[in-house]
This record gives structure tokens, sequence and C-alpha cells, in this order.
């Protein structure tokens, strides 16, 4: 599977926008958010014509993209599930991805990153419902287990990433136990549940993909 294998502080900066995309180092002073560099093309001295709806569109979907680490083909291919569902498009969007496994193992603190947690799924540390998956993509479903294998309990990244349990919890959507390492996936979130990406304004991710 074909993956960005570039310097992700600089996605964030063509953003202008934390992405989480390293972790804890997103959070520190080393992060290239808070070094104020200009966004990788852009004039230095900050002369920047107006954005066509065009640009504006494709800004959106690409900070969503990002955010959940997916290439272009496989984002597009959980946009024409979310538009074939019953519902808002943008909403369902959200939907699909919160289930990603990767997203999941992410938002249960067994990784500091949504990165980090793709490749904890890949290399089969993750059980759902007490069978091994190693499929990111892989999506939960509500009541689903998710845990740890009993044999990669003692890793250390695993280990130092649930600290931020005891800081911050989890999102209300699920349930966790850091003493097994097992967690439960209780309900699919609404699209107002998802307040640390309350800023990304999906309906100009549909508008995109409606040319």
């Amino acid at each position: 599977m074909a993956r960005y294998t570039g310097p992700v502080c600089r996605l964030c900066r063509a953003e202008n926008k934390k992405l989480m995309l390293k972790g804890d180092r997103c959070k520190s002073d080393k992060c290239a958010i808070n070094r104020k560099r200009p966004a990788p093309g852009k004039d230095p001295k900050g002369r920047q014509g107006k954005r066509s709806d065009y640009g504006v569109q494709l800004r959106e979907k690409q900070k969503l993209r990002r955010i959940y680490g997916m290439q272009e083909k496989q984002f597009r291919l959980f946009f024409q599930r979310a538009l074939r569902m019953a519902g808002i498009t943008g909403e369902n969007l959200f939907v699909l991805l919160e289930r990603r496994l990767d997203n999941v193992i992410y938002r249960l603190r067994f990784a500091s990153s949504r990165s980090q947690a793709r490749q904890i799924v890949l290399h089969g540390h993750v059980t759902v419902n007490g069978r091994r998956v190693s499929i990111p993509s892989y999506l939960v479903k509500p009541e689903d287990e998710i845990a740890i294998r009993e044999g990669s309990r003692n890793l250390v990244i695993i280990k130092e990433a649930l600290k931020e349990f005891g800081k911050s919890g989890v999102m209300p959507w699920f349930h966790l136990d850091p003493d097994t390492m097992k967690g439960k996936f209780l309900a699919v979130p609404r699209r107002s549940d998802i307040t640390d990406l309350e800023d990304i304004k999906e309906q100009m991710i549909v508008e995109y993909y409606s040319k």
C-alpha cells in the first residue's frame, strides 16, 4: 500500500494547522507550527492572492485526508461509501473515518499518533472481539471489543502512549480498561461529538467531490 514517506511537519505547515501527525512532538515547542515558518511553496513575505472556491475546498479535503493518514484513492472510496449511505454525506464520512481500526487504536490511547496506530495494527498487535486484525482500514462496530494482544502488552510505545489516558481519558463513545489494555466501541459518534475536528468544514469536501 502506498503511503507518504516525506517530512510530516511539512504537511502541517502546508495546511497551517496542527494535524497531530507526530504525537507528543505536536504538543511541544518543537512543533513546526509554533515556529511560524512560511508554508511550503508560499511567498515568505506573505503576499498571497485570494483563494478560489475550489482552492478552499481542496484545502479542507487535504486537511481531513492528512489527519487520518490516508492516500487520495482510499479517501475517495470512503467518500463514495458515505455518499451511498442514508443521511448527510459529510457527517457519514466522519463516522466512517472514526470507525477505522487505526483511528480507534489512536482514540483508545494505545498510540500517540494515527501513523503509530497504523503500525501497531499492521504488526498484528491488535485483536477485535478476540480475533487478530491487521487491516488499518477495518471498520469497527458498536459493542466491538478492541484489545492489545497479550504478548504485545509490554511494548514500550503502547505503555508510553497510555499515559495520555490518565491526563485526558478517551472520547465518550469509547470505554477503556488501561490495566487489561481492552477497550470497547460503545456507539457510532455524531458529528457534533468529534470536538477536536470541529473546525473542519465537511460540506466543502462534499462540494469538492461533487464537481
